[in-house]
């Protein structure tokens, strides 16, 4: 074809570019020269003819895919928390007034019947004196009204009195005597009230928080401090409601310091939150401590590991998963006829770069790892390389 070429373009330039010469050549010439355009003609045709025929091949999208197994991955969790008193109680005055005094502070260890604070006893002690004079004037009449009774008994049983005025007598009597215990009950209220201006402690513990200064009118019931009472403590932890249904009840965790690993105990699940926060949608649980060491404080910072019981399960690299109907997806190639189909699947959990599928995907399964954005139902696909 490069001759054939070659010698139409010398033909041209003899016909063409030079016009005198074309009376001085042969007829020969003249005729190779439109045999030469009448080759070219007939070969190009035969090579538009032979594109025209060459069969299209199929648009293969490239892939990567991984051949799937089931596995029993049990699952360590590594969660974060804080150390809790077992119990906490907020300690404040049964009546309002103003403070006094605060002998104790943050951090102080207390015991029982140790005075905590004071309140300003004036109003209280004039009502306890109040209530003490009530009552011996009420002792006084009652020693007058039962000589008066006493004496109209007798006076009835020898006929020298009615029986009118010995009712009488007698109803004086038991009006007293109700008025004395009446007296005594507002006394030991009035004695009550003093004894409310000073809080006490009711447990031996350490005070964790102080919400009241000497010198402030407090109203009852007021947070005045916080004690963590001796008895135990706790590790609390947010939980997902995953975990949680996968969990068993008797689980051990063992719980270590955040800045120091090297501080460790074992506890067990204490108590599970009925309601998920509303914020977080987290389980709050809280792990009790068997013999915690010294240095695990109160408000430390620790992280609870618990291995979870081993499950079937599939793992994917992360890159495979995609969303259908709002539902976690990925592809999946048949082998048969080398195309691929969406498939929803069940999410057990998220590892850092891989994703553990619970339900949705089976033995020898061949799921799509890298080139997802451009594949729907149907496509074929070339594989680029399918690894387990």
């Amino acid at each position: 074809m490069l001759s054939l070429r070659l010698l139409c373009v010398r033909a041209r330039d003899t016909f063409v570019r030079r016009p005198e010469a074309r009376l001085s050549d042969s007829p020969t010439s003249w005729a190779k020269f439109q045999l030469c355009w009448m080759v070219i003609a007939f070969a190009a045709l035969a090579m538009g003819c032979s594109r025209e025929t060459e069969p299209v091949l199929p648009d293969l999208r490239p892939v990567r895919a991984v051949t799937v197994e089931k596995q029993d991955l049990g699952e360590t969790v590594t969660l974060t928390g804080h150390v809790r008193p077992r119990d906490e109680a907020s300690l404040g005055f049964r009546i309002g007034g103003r403070m006094i005094e605060r002998p104790v502070n943050l951090g102080d260890r207390v015991q029982p019947g140790q005075i905590i604070a004071k309140l300003e006893p004036l109003d209280e002690l004039n009502a306890l004196r109040s209530a003490q004079a009530a009552l011996n004037s009420a002792n006084g009449i009652v020693t007058r009204t039962r000589n008066d009774f006493d004496r109209q008994q007798t006076l009835l049983r020898q006929g020298h009195t009615t029986r009118a005025r010995f009712d009488q007598a007698q109803q004086e009597l038991q009006t007293a005597e109700a008025k004395v215990k009446d007296a005594q009950a507002q006394l030991q209220i009035a004695q009550d009230r003093v004894s409310f201006t000073e809080l006490k402690a009711d447990a031996p513990g350490v005070i964790t928080a102080v919400a009241a200064e000497p010198g402030e009118v407090v109203q009852a019931g007021r947070t005045i401090v916080q004690v963590a009472r001796d008895g135990g403590r706790d590790a609390v932890f947010d939980v997902p409601a995953s975990i949680l249904r996968s969990a068993p009840g008797d689980t051990e965790v063992t719980v270590s310091l955040a800045d120091d690993p090297r501080v460790q105990a074992t506890g067990s699940v204490r108590e599970v939150a009925p309601q998920a926060d509303p914020v977080t949608r987290n389980f709050q649980v809280k792990v009790s401590l068997e013999n915690p060491p010294a240095a695990m404080r109160l408000g430390s910072t620790v992280t609870g590991n618990a291995r979870l019981p081993a499950a079937p399960v599939i793992a994917v690299p992360a890159s495979a998963l995609t969303k259908y109907d709002n539902k976690p997806a990925v592809w999946v190639v048949d082998k048969s006829n080398q195309t691929v189909a969406i498939r929803t699947v069940e999410v057990k959990r998220h590892e850092p770069s891989s994703v553990v599928i619970s339900n949705g995907l089976d033995n020898g399964d061949i799921v799509v790892t890298a080139g997802v954005q451009a594949l729907y139902p149907g496509r074929k696909v070339r594989l680029l390389g399918a690894s387990s």
